[in-house]
């Protein structure tokens, strides 16, 4: 995930990360938007939340739980 410290909808989609990926056992890495490089601080910048999955991006500003599961490969 691709968010920044202070923001609501980051805590959000990072409590729905911890939990699904906790369930499944999937490793996950959060991100600062903050420490990015420029290129990728101009196109997330209104974009965040970002969910990756296997490096691409899945989804922006909230985290639909049933997609980030299907996307896992989760039953």
């Amino acid at each position: 995930m691709l968010g920044r410290s202070g923001c609501h909808l980051c805590e959000e989609a990072l409590e729905v990360i911890r939990r699904v990926a906790g369930e499944l056992g999937v490793a996950y890495e959060v991100r600062d938007l903050d420490e990015s490089p420029p290129a990728e601080r101009e196109e997330y910048w209104e974009r965040i939340p970002v969910t990756f999955v296997d490096g691409a991006p899945h989804d922006f500003w909230r985290v639909s739980e049933k997609r980030l599961r299907a996307a896992l490969g989760a039953p």
